[in-house]
């Protein structure tokens, strides 16, 4: 028999049943399976599913609004079940993201008369590798499914709205060299210590600070692995420097891969994997209201979210939800429970009555 969820319970103890239900990447069949019926319970919403993702739409109003989070977590790591101690809610995915699909889920019950229409995803697979995910597969299936004034997914922020996010370049730059008797190494050329002119372009560089409507980006670019070496008696003939270039939302993906090929102009560049950063937005009415109705604060997203989904699909996007993204997937992961309670009491303020 599979779990149940109680909407009408408060929004702590929703986010605890959330994070007893596992729910690691390909494995969501359950948790999905308890949002479905707890959604379909509800008579102001309309409710479908997408394998292991559910969409919700209020009835009778134009869609303006969409409220996004994702069901599935890391791998676990002894964190199950939730456990409360000294004002936090601790187990695994309570931070990354349970708490803030609780506030969504309580939203979706709890609000039957909202000031705006809503779509309400609840999605799979965000936490491995992009193929796999969920609402990019909704958006292959229906691009109109991604389609708002505002975006608003609820990573965990801190409970501030992160603007945007970074995006994200990861490339393989390699050194070539010939291989010899490391006994006669004087008859090779060794390409791990050729490798130390890429390091050094590392050491050298400055990365930039663009503001982005009116939010202060902060770029970099690191080495993040190295991979080199034939056997212990053997000069390498490559050696191979993987490189992360986590760039501002005011450059395109094609201006991102220029950079990486003018900073290591003279290697041989791979690039492995690359996805776009997302604009804030904060200029666009629905974005600018909303940002009001939450105090006015906005930091920028340090890192790459599924906003830039919503932004590529022209609707601005924001993160907004309970929890320090620095605490997330670690074996202590948790999420203030306090933290969860204004989040959701804002979002219940703003989504109002009409």
């Amino acid at each position: 028999m599979g779990s149940a969820l109680d909407l009408s319970a408060d929004v702590v103890e929703v986010t605890a049943a959330l994070v007893d239900i596992p729910s690691e990447s390909h494995h969501e069949g359950e948790i999905a399976d308890a949002v479905q019926s707890a959604l379909e319970a509800c008579p102001h919403l309309s409710v479908e599913r997408s394998g292991n993702a559910i969409i919700a739409e209020t009835s009778g109003l134009p869609i303006e609004v969409i409220i996004a989070g994702h069901l599935d977590t890391v791998p676990a790591a002894g964190n199950l079940p939730h456990r409360i101690d000294d004002e936090r809610l601790y187990g695994l995915g309570s931070c990354d993201m349970k708490g803030g699909v609780a506030i969504a889920l309580k939203l979706a019950h709890d609000v039957t008369a909202p000031r705006h229409g809503v779509r309400y995803i609840f999605y799979d697979c965000e936490e491995v590798a992009a193929v796999h995910n969920g609402l990019a597969r909704l958006a292959r299936q229906d691009p109109h499914l991604l389609a708002a004034d505002l975006a608003i997914v609820m990573e965990p922020s801190n409970g501030v709205i992160e603007g945007g996010c970074q995006g994200t370049i990861r490339a393989e730059v390699r050194t070539a060299g010939k291989r010899a008797h490391s006994a006669r190494a004087w008859q090779g050329a060794n390409a791990i210590h050729a490798a130390q002119e890429i390091l050094s372009r590392l050491d050298a560089y400055s990365p930039r600070e663009p503001e982005v409507d009116g939010l202060r980006y902060r770029e970099g670019l690191n080495a993040v692995g190295i991979a080199g070496g034939v056997a212990g008696n053997v000069i390498p003939d490559e050696c191979v420097v993987t490189v992360n270039y986590r760039f501002a939302p005011d450059t395109s993906v094609p201006e991102a891969i220029a950079h990486v090929q003018d900073v290591f102009a003279g290697f041989d560049i791979t690039i492995v994997d690359e996805a776009p950063g997302a604009r804030p937005g904060l200029l666009e009415p629905k974005v600018a209201a909303f940002v009001e109705a939450m105090g006015g604060e906005v930091e920028p997203k340090f890192g790459w979210t599924d906003v830039a989904r919503f932004s590529s699909a022209g609707t601005p996007a924001v993160n907004f939800g309970p929890g320090d993204p620095t605490v997330a997937h670690t074996v202590d992961e948790s999420v203030s429970i306090s933290e969860i309670r204004a989040v959701s009491e804002a979002m219940v303020r703003w989504l109002g009555g009409r």
